[in-house]
């Protein structure tokens, strides 16, 4: 009998989620007061993150908000870490 071929969401491990997730728009929650939101290039296996085309938001009064064309994200510094 074959397996099944396709993969039941629920049943994905988090790198592998995080893997479908390559070439997408993501948002992360950070640690501190900030929000991220950029096209996912790449990541490995601490959480570090290379995001592109991103736009990062300051969750406070005076509600900031920048651009950039590129960065690496610390693994440690996401809310999931």
């Amino acid at each position: 009998m074959a397996a099944n071929s396709t993969t039941n969401p629920s049943q994905l491990l988090p790198q592998e989620l995080v893997d479908k997730c390559i070439a997408s728009r993501i948002r992360i929650v950070m640690q501190s007061d900030k929000e991220i939101v950029g096209t996912l290039q790449g990541f490995d296996g601490f959480g570090t993150m290379v995001l592109e085309d991103v736009t990062e938001f300051e969750v406070t009064p005076q509600g900031r908000i920048t651009k950039l064309d590129q960065i690496l994200l610390n693994g440690n510094n996401n809310a999931s870490s």
